[in-house]
Order: structure tokens, then sequence, then C-alpha cells
């Protein structure tokens, strides 16, 4: 039996393996996914590929079984595992090994997220306060529901910025200024309420994704974009915190180009900024970025990182409290914090329409953020996060904790490096920190009555320093992939020049846009045989490959849309030589110069080449058999599939014939309901390339003269320095034939020095 080599049988637990026995010890057959199907797939002996409609009812059949099982209690208990996380890992919790760790973790991180809190606050325009809220519950909720192990939640510099910038287009201030003290507390109320009702739309929307079961659309949300958006929008926090660093009463700016709306007016106001703010802000600034510094250089070192945030709050509220700053110098000071929570409220829903369109991005930005970190660290500690869990635990993280008037909150980097540096190992951690903002909520807050604002906009623009230092990843990744320099380069120019929402929307389409166009720009490869193995290569990158004349072997590494049928087309015309009049002109992948490469004629061809290295042989006869390799094909559409199906009918027309090799079961099954096997047989569909070629190498053909048999022709190597009349006498060759013929024994003839060109 003619076949490939490769099939052996796997040796019995007391026989010994011998890897060194030639890998054409034994012969198989070549396989059609039919026969394979016969054979492992386990379906009757007349299979074919079945239309969709003969399969719709089994699939019923499975989804109502899996649903039957769900709903027994081994079921219902597997679906509680599954949404309450802690029922895993509790059990299995190390409490003498980690208890200490999450102890000292979720403390630090707690004592940090009391000043972070409060300054990330003034980023979205509510009183600090609320930022003390947004650092308890959500945190609280997440603990119960979050997969990440590492993940430390809460006020996010970039969703204060967004809200911030929302807030304040709802509820603008009065152009008048001067407000009282209770026209204050009004405004204060309605931009809380209008911070909570973005927290609400951006949590229901994520529960919708999350009933829908998108948390794949984390994907979309590249490397590149959500880098470039981090950056970005760090700068926009640089600038928008200087009027607060200078002590200037300045509005804040929103809409396209804030960030240069915002410096023109800090220039225009400098010589009226106060110079005791300006003192904090500098002496500040120069405590906190070398403790910064310093945790990061010695992270290995240090037990716990310093926590230099909770040090500037004591020192600066300690001296405003001494020197009356306040009153001497009108430094503005956060103030009173009410102690206990707020009572629960339900957002207005009537401002849910105006929203919406603010709460889209958030919520994208939200899962994507934490999606990435909680991947990030899940490699690094080999655990597995649940990407569909994360969209609830964050939804409803954001939902529940817009009843006590949180604004959005997500995953936050500056923290999360945090816990995984003082030793967290769970989301127990995440109780400890809880404990500390309940602590500062319940009874610590008349000690931050008289903190400076300016030092938390200080603690703001210390934390944007790891989003600063993104910067250097630009030139390695300008060596690694140009494309995703590009994306992130024209996200970070969105960001900046107009805003953050919509340079995260031009992001998204732009770096879409990319992988459509890859798609489009994807060539069909030309593949030729390796010398001694059974393994195919493109052509282009060796000079060695063997190839068949009147066999061509294609590759076409791209999905199969609407938006490549057109590609796909012109590129099997090219190397099929197909026309619309029916025409077939051959291409070969090989150098057209004949006088460099070889002599070109009657249909033959011969490379020049020395006998101990062979060059590709060049198929300038006309294409009588053509195998496409699918396996880069991930999805074929409608239209994709009805161009196979063309293609199919104009190569029967021109006397080729079409077959396809390791074909995708999901493409397969789109082909066959476009009508592929109106065109072809289940016998033209194969397993694998090797398979398809073994069938066309061992295939009978009629001769001219009658009978059967494997025709070929084998041509010598043209004598150096003969011309080009001697060429053709020598290119005329002895024509044979044998019975059958193997693969492994065509093969030996086409590493054989002496030969030049095979074809069937």
């Amino acid at each position: 039996m003619s076949g490939l080599r490769g099939a052996r049988h796997c040796p019995g637990s007391g026989e010994a393996s011998d890897l060194k026995s030639p890998p054409d010890a034994r012969l198989r057959e070549p396989l059609t996914e039919a026969r394979f199907q016969q054979l492992f797939g386990g379906t009757d002996p007349e299979w074919q590929p079945q239309p969709q409609g003969e399969l719709g009812w089994s699939r019923w059949c499975g989804l109502w079984r899996r649903w039957a099982r769900a709903c027994s209690w081994p079921g219902a208990w597997r679906l509680l595992r599954a949404r309450l996380p802690p029922l895993r890992w509790l059990p299995r919790y190390r409490w003498r090994a980690w208890l200490l760790g999450d102890a000292v973790a979720g403390v630090t991180v707690g004592i940090v997220h009391v000043p972070q809190g409060m300054a990330f606050a003034l980023l979205t325009s509510v009183p600090p306060v609320f930022g003390l809220y947004t650092s308890f519950f959500p945190i609280f909720i997440y603990t119960l529901l979050g997969t990440g192990r590492h993940l430390s939640t809460g006020t996010f510099a970039v969703l204060s910025l967004m809200t911030g910038s929302a807030v304040e287009r709802l509820v603008p201030e009065p152009l008048a200024g001067n407000l009282s003290g209770i026209e204050r507390e009004q405004l204060d109320a309605q931009r809380v309420g209008a911070a909570a009702a973005i927290a609400f739309a951006s949590g229901a929307l994520m529960l919708g994704m999350f009933a829908l079961q998108l948390g794949v659309l984390s994907t979309f949300l590249s490397e590149p974009v959500v880098k470039a958006l981090t950056s970005g929008a760090a700068l926009h926090v640089l600038v928008s915190q200087l009027p607060s660093l200078l002590g200037l009463p300045l509005p804040r700016q929103i809409g396209y180009f804030a960030l240069f709306k915002t410096l023109a007016a800090v220039l225009t106001a400098l010589p009226q900024s106060s110079p005791a703010e300006l003192t904090i802000s500098a002496l500040s600034l120069a405590l906190l970025v070398p403790v910064k510094e310093l945790n990061v250089r010695f992270r290995d070192r240090l037990p716990t990182p310093i926590p230099g945030e909770i040090v500037m709050v004591l020192l600066a509220s300690v001296l405003c409290f001494t020197s009356s700053l306040d009153t001497r110098y009108n430094v503005q000071i956060v103030g009173l914090l009410p102690g206990g929570f707020p009572e629960p409220l339900f957002p207005n829903l009537a401002e849910m329409p105006r929203i919406l369109a603010d709460s889209l991005p958030m919520a994208l930005v939200t899962f994507a953020v934490s999606a990435s970190l909680a991947s990030i660290y899940a490699d690094k500690y080999s655990y597995t996060i649940d990407s569909n869990q994360e969209l609830l635990a964050h939804g409803v993280s954001n939902l529940i904790s817009s009843l006590f008037s949180c604004f959005p909150n997500s995953a936050t980097l500056a923290t999360t490096s945090l816990l995984v540096d003082a030793g967290g190992n769970t989301q127990l951690a995440g109780l400890f920190s809880c404990v500390v903002v309940l602590s500062v909520l319940l009874w610590l807050g008349p000690f931050f009555y008289y903190l400076p604002k300016a030092v938390l906009a200080c603690i703001n623009i210390s934390s944007m320093r790891q989003m600063f230092f993104q910067m250097q990843e630009l030139p390695q990744l300008w060596r690694i992939s140009r494309m995703d320099f590009v994306v992130w380069m024209v996200t970070w120019v969105a960001v900046v020049t107009l805003s953050v929402d919509l340079g995260l929307a031009v992001g998204v389409i732009f770096s879409m846009m990319m992988v459509v166009c890859r798609t489009q720009r994807a060539q069909c490869l030309a593949l030729g045989l390796a010398e001694g193995t059974e393994l195919y290569r493109p052509l282009r990158d060796s000079h060695k490959l063997l190839q068949v004349p009147g066999l061509c072997i294609l590759s076409y590494p791209a999905p199969l849309y609407f938006g490549t049928r057109g590609q796909f087309r012109r590129t099997l015309e090219e190397h099929l030589g197909l026309r619309e009049c029916g025409k077939r002109t051959p291409k070969t992948d090989g150098p057209s110069d004949a006088g460099e490469m070889g002599y070109q004629g009657e249909g033959l061809a011969c490379p020049m080449a020395t006998p101990s290295c062979l060059l590709p042989f060049l198929a300038a006869q006309s294409v009588r058999v053509v195998i496409i390799d699918c396996s880069g094909v991930t999805f074929a559409d409608a239209a994709g599939a009805r161009e196979v199906v063309q293609l199919a009918s104009r190569c029967r027309d021109a006397g080729i014939h079409l077959l396809l090799a390791q074909c995708p079961a999901p493409v397969l099954e789109t082909l066959t309901q476009a009508g592929l096997l109106d065109q072809v047989t289940p016998e033209q569909l194969f397993v694998s390339v090797q398979d398809a070629a073994a069938h066309v190498l061992s295939r009978p053909v009629r001769r001219q003269g009658g009978g059967t048999g494997v025709q070929w022709a084998v041509r010598p190597w043209p004598e150096q320095g003969v011309g080009r009349e001697q060429k053709r006498k020598q290119m005329r060759g002895v024509t044979s034939s044998v019975p059958h013929v193997s693969l492994p024994s065509l093969l030996q003839e086409l590493t054989d020095p002496k030969t030049c060109t095979v074809w069937v």
C-alpha cells in the first residue's frame, strides 16, 4: 500500500521505543476527512459533512441535557461554587503560611487607600469622603466575587478623571462663582448623584455583558491601546492638578483639547498663585517622589513598602494645624469628614439616557484594566481567572457601591503592585484593607480635617509614576512590532489631544482597522517539499525546496470573509493561471530569468544547480492538480464560502483537480452549507497537506497508449558551459512507468542529484 511515512504503532508497556529507526519504517494510506471520521471520529461508516439543519437537533438535545444537569443539586452546588470563589479557595487556604502575609499586605494597602481615595475624589469633582466610601465597598464586594488573588480594587485615576469630566459637563459650576455654603453643598450633592448614576450604569452594562458571556470583549482593548490610554490619562491628571498645586481657583476644563486649555489658563493666572500652597506642593513632591523610587528599587530588601503617602498626610495635617495655614494664608483644606456611612440612595433613573454614552467607555476601561492586571499576576503565580466572573464581580461592585454614593471603580495599578510587594497571597487581604478604611470612616476622620488639598494633588501626581514610565517601553515595542507602535502612538495622541473617552474609541477603532488590514494583506503562499522529509514550507523562504511540476500546493494564512474574498480570488488566479475568459497563464514562484536559472520551454523546466544543492523546481507547465492548505483559515463567512465554491467550479471547468487539506471543522461546515459538495466529492477533502500530496503522487493515471500507472519524467542536470540548443537536447528525458509508486520512493528519486523534474 502506498502512503505516508511516519505512521508507526505506539510501543506497549514492555516495549522499547526505537527512536533511531527511519521515519519511513511504516506506511499508511492517505486519509481523507471521510476516512478519518470512519477510523477515529466515532461516526457512521458512511460519514459525509452534514448540513446545519441535520445537526441542529443533536445540539438542542445537548443543551437540554446540560440544563437538566444544572438544575440538579450537584449542578446547583457547582454553579454556587463558580459564582462565589471563596467557596473554592477558602477551604484550601494555608492559614499558617498565608495569613500573616495577607494581613500585612492588606493593612499596607488600606493605609494607602485612605489618602489616595480622598485624592482621587478631587479628580472626580466630589468631596473627599466619597473617595473613602469608594475605597471600602468595592474592595469588600470584590473579595467575595473576584477571581484575581492578587488584585486590589478601589479608586483608579483614569476612571476618576473620566468620571470628573462627565460630572463637570452634567452638573457645571455656575459662572457667577463665590458660592455660599448651602449652594456649595447643593452643588456637591448633585455631582455626587451624577457620579453615582454613572457607576450604576457602568455596573449594569457589565452585568449585561456577563449575562451575554462577553468576557471575550476584553481582547478588543489590546495592550498598546491600554498602555497608551493610561499614559495619556496620566498626563491629563498631571495638568488637571496644576491649579491645586499652585493654589489657583480655576474652573475645570472639559471637552476636546481640555489639556491645552488648562495649560493656557494656568500660564495666564500664574502670577496669582499662592506661595504657601506652592511651598506645600514642592515639599510634598520632594518627599513622595524619592519614597516611591526607594520602594521600587529596594522592593526585595524592604520587608514592607514605605507608606510615604500616609506619612505625608500626617505631617501636612500637623503643620497646617499648628501654623493655621488655612486662616493665615487661605490654604484650601479637606474639612470635616462625616463619620459612618451614607444612607443607601437609588440613583435618579431619569439621568440614565444622558450618561449611557459616558458609562460605556468606563465599563470597557474597568473591565480591560482589571482583566489584564489579573491575567498578568495569574500567569506569574500559576493560577487561572474567569473573565466572565470578573465581569460579574466588577459589575456587582459598581452597581451596589453606587447605592452608597460611590463613583466608578476598578482594579488599580499602584495598589495591586503594592499588594504583591507586601506579600499578599489571596483575596483575604482585601478584608484587612477594608478594616483600615472602616476605622477611618468611623473614628479617625476628624484627624484629616486640616489636610491641605495641595497634598492630595501631589499624591495624585506621584501615583502616576508607573503610568509615565510606560513610555520607556516604546523603543522595544518599535523593534518588536511597528504596527503596535503605531497603534500606541495614535491612541496616545488621540487621548492627549481630544479626550480620554474619545481617545479610547479612536484607539480601539484604529487597532481593529490594523487587524483587518493585516488580514487583507495576507498572501497566498506556494509550498514546496523539504528534501528528505514530508514537510511543506513556503517556496520564498528557501531555495532548496522541491516542487513537482503540474502540482501546485498553496496555503492561505488568513480568515476568508467578505473583506478578503477579493484578495483570495486574485492570488488564486495568479497562481493557477485562471482568467475570466477561461484562459490559463501559469505563474511560477521561482526566478523568471531563464538565462540565470535554467531553460524553460516545451512545458518543461530545469533549474541550474550543482549536484550537492537542489534548487526549487519551477512549475512552468500547466497546473493539473492544486492542493489548498486551509489550516490558516480560522473562519469563513457566507461570502468567503461562496468564493471557494466558485473556485471549485472554475477549477473543474479548467481541468484542474482541486483538493482541500486540513480544513477546520467550523470552516468545513460553512463550506458545506454553501454547496461545496456540489462541486467536489468527499474524497477531495484531506486531513493534511501530506495526505493530499501522497494521494496525488500515488494516484494511477491513464497513459496515452492505454493501461494505467504513474507516469513521470526524469531529467538529468544539464552540463555546464553548453548552449541553449544543446540544453534542449539534454532536457529530453526518458519516460518510465510503474504500476504504483509510494511517496518515499518518489522522494528518493527527488533527492537524487541526477534528478531534475518530476510531474504526474
